[in-house]
């Protein structure tokens, strides 16, 4: 509780919460770590080797973050909607931008790193950023379900890998994987084969709005962390009895990433849940953030998230050109690139700031939805 207020009812008349401006940092910065570790991998580095492994642990954290995040801050900005009263009108102006913007954006993304310029998507290739103009579609709904029918809905979805079956073609190739023929292939890459389908990564923006409304459950939070570091342990544990690979982007191991298995989703889920409470301290009770003042120097990033994650593509797709035809970099040279390119948005995101740039998606967001 604060005050008289539940913490959810606090939520939805608070400005900004530093811990969830962090979070958003934290995945943007890792999506762009992954990004550009794909781009220019290493000389003589092998799916085995631990450098592959951190990388792929990042890349495979950064984007449930990404999602989650994102359905948590979506269905925090319609709930304050809902308490405005919003007529259909309303809802249509503040859908409309965003699904505009956040598939422009998409399309922007697949440009920069189109597959004719040594990158990886064709331009018609459904993404991330096309999963959340989807979720910014079903935000009016989700406000109007009961916890636990997102909870159910939830479950569903992380086992929707295990019903679609086949249908999630865990053979296809990076390259089918981000092409269509047609408009019908087009739409089964957006539902449940593509990148970032919707069966199951809706699993994530779902998984969003059931943190936001635990906020008054803290106990319940920690039941399900508890629950979920289990789940790892078991995946663990049976990966070693079974001696398979516990995780790998794509192939035959325990948990993949394309297309995203059951565990997959159990396991990131629950460390999603696990980094948002470290993060979060006693802020949600009146007091200060884990880690107090010391991280403030990423939260400018959290606030330029969306910005950030478009804009990174431009440069690896410059990038993407210029190495294509030459032999990787030796794994020194690699890292400093991969690390550098990751951290120079943390100065830039800040200068952005202070400078009060209005030059943003976000700022476009908020504009043309009239906020």
């Amino acid at each position: 509780m604060t005050g008289n207020f539940t913490i959810v009812e606090f939520l939805v008349t608070k400005v900004r919460l530093k811990h969830i401006d962090r979070m958003k940092a934290i995945a943007v910065l890792c999506m762009v770590e992954v990004h550009t570790a794909a781009i220019i991998p290493p000389k003589g580095i092998t799916v085995g080797h631990p450098a592959a492994f951190v990388a792929a642990a990042f890349g495979g954290m950064a984007a449930p973050m990404f999602v989650t995040i994102s359905g948590w801050a979506m269905y925090n900005s319609a709930k304050k909607k809902k308490e405005r009263n919003y007529s259909t009108k309303d809802w249509v102006n503040w859908i409309f931008p965003r699904v505009v913007i956040l598939t422009l954006s998409q399309l922007l993304v697949n440009l920069f790193l189109n597959v004719n310029n040594g990158g990886r998507f064709e331009w018609h290739t459904p993404g991330v950023l096309t999963l959340l103009a989807i979720s910014a579609i079903l935000a009016p709904f989700l406000i109007r379900l009961s916890l636990s029918f997102r909870v159910a809905l939830a479950f569903i979805l992380a086992f929707s890998p295990i019903l679609i079956g086949e249908i999630a073609s865990d053979q296809l190739s990076w390259f089918e994987r981000v092409s269509s023929e047609n408009w019908l292939i087009w739409i089964e890459r957006l539902l449940w084969n593509g990148t970032y389908p919707l069966f199951p990564w809706l699993f994530f923006s779902i998984l969003g709005t059931i943190i936001f409304d635990l906020s008054d459950f803290p106990k319940a939070r920690d039941v399900v962390i508890t629950i979920g570091l289990f789940t790892i342990f078991i995946t663990i544990a049976y990966s070693l009895v079974s001696e398979r690979i516990w995780a790998l982007t794509n192939g035959d191991a325990i948990l993949t990433f394309f297309p995203a298995s059951m565990p997959f989703l159990l396991v990131s889920g629950t460390i999603v849940i696990l980094v948002m409470r470290i993060l979060e301290g006693d802020e949600l009770s009146g007091g200060s953030p884990r880690f107090g003042e010391k991280i403030n120097i990423i939260e400018p990033a959290g606030r330029l998230s969306l910005t950030i994650y478009v804009c990174h593509f431009a440069v690896l797709g410059i990038v993407a050109i210029i190495v294509q035809d030459m032999p990787r970099l030796d794994l020194i040279p690699a890292f400093i690139f991969t690390i550098g390119h990751t951290i120079i948005w943390i100065p830039l995101a800040q200068i952005h700031e202070k400078n009060k740039i209005r030059i943003s998606l976000e700022n476009l967001i908020r504009i043309q939805s009239g906020r």
